[in-house]
């Protein structure tokens, strides 16, 4: 059996002995690391590279959500907090499960239950967290369909929404799988599994039509490189 590797992060060591004893009764779950605060977590999570995360939302200096703003790729999460005021939000961002302190036995039994039959789907598809003012979102790659430029920022299109984020391209092409995303011009990032239609036009290069509907040039020497990645 697969080991569920999982991080408990919380500023009270008294909650994370609690939680590592009440995971204890679910064999596939695993305890790799723990931490006190969102830099240590951060390195656990680097280092360990954890399947799941169980998250306190409110801790000192920085909070869980801004934790998850700071990694590459966010693992599942189940947030545990002592404040309710987080669980619409907590839910609107796509999280496993929302578990309020203290935790009853009855009710994280629901929350490893939703783990079990999602956590399939979070370890296939790599998922990023991002924060947009008070908005706060999951989004998994494969959603992606295009990223455009704005000199050190750059705008996220996914689902019907855009958001723009402190994040250039060239930063956006060490993330992400260059099996799948494709630089077609010096500005745009495309995601190849959302093409639509490709088209060929004067001067040897391509247009490009979504499923979205938008039309998208190719640069010359990226139209050259697309064809030659893909037989055209």
């Amino acid at each position: 059996m697969k080991k569920i590797r999982v991080i408990v992060i919380d500023d009270e060591r008294s909650s994370r002995e609690e939680l590592k004893g009440m995971l204890k009764n679910y064999l596939e779950f695993e305890v790799v690391a723990e931490a006190k605060n969102a830099d240590e977590a951060k390195e656990q999570i680097e280092a360990k590279q954890p399947d799941l995360l169980l998250l306190d939302i409110e801790m000192p200096e920085k909070t869980g959500f801004e934790l998850l703003e700071s990694l590459e790729h966010a693992p599942a999460v189940l947030f545990t907090t002592a404040y309710n005021q987080y669980a619409v939000q907590a839910f609107e961002i796509n999280a496993l499960d929302y578990l309020v302190k203290p935790i009853r036995e009855e009710r994280l039994a629901k929350a490893i239950e939703k783990v079990r039959n999602n956590i399939g789907i979070a370890l296939v598809d790599r998922q990023i967290f991002i924060k947009d003012g008070e908005q706060c979102y999951f989004i998994r790659l494969n959603e992606i369909y295009l990223i455009e430029s704005l000199d050190n920022y750059s705008r996220l299109y996914f689902r019907k929404k855009k958001l723009v984020l402190k994040r250039s391209l060239r930063q956006w092409e060490r993330l992400l799988d260059t099996h799948i995303f494709f630089r077609i011009s010096r500005t745009q990032i495309i995601n190849t599994n959302h093409i639509q239609e490709i088209h060929n036009i004067p001067g040897n290069r391509l247009k490009i039509s979504l499923k979205t509907g938008q039309l998208l040039e190719v640069s010359g020497r990226q139209s050259v490189k697309f064809k030659n990645l893909n037989g055209i």
